[in-house]
């Protein structure tokens, strides 16, 4: 026997939309045998992995409409291509 729950994820901003995400869950009763604890975990571990791939996806968006709001597009660009290496600009 099981009870339903969800896993949910929402994100406020002033400057971009807002978004939720929810997954439903299965979570086993307290009597619950070890076999179905098990599967409950393994689908929870699984949901917060999807969540978690959603939630960079919908932030880095937001984060490139940030950017071509103010224009700094080409210089994250340009930093990113150069992360980690020291730059020495020439005059």
């Amino acid at each position: 026997m099981s009870n339903s729950a969800a896993i949910t994820a929402t994100y406020n901003s002033e400057t971009n939309a807002p978004f939720t995400l929810s997954l439903p869950q299965t979570t086993p009763t307290s009597t619950g045998a070890v076999k179905a604890k098990q599967q409950s975990l393994s689908q929870l571990r699984d949901s917060v992995h999807s969540l978690q791939a959603t939630i960079n996806k919908q932030l880095t968006q937001r984060m490139e409409e940030d950017n071509a709001r103010a224009g700094t597009a080409a210089v994250d660009k340009k930093e990113e291509e150069n992360y980690g290496e020291e730059v020495v600009e020439e005059d």
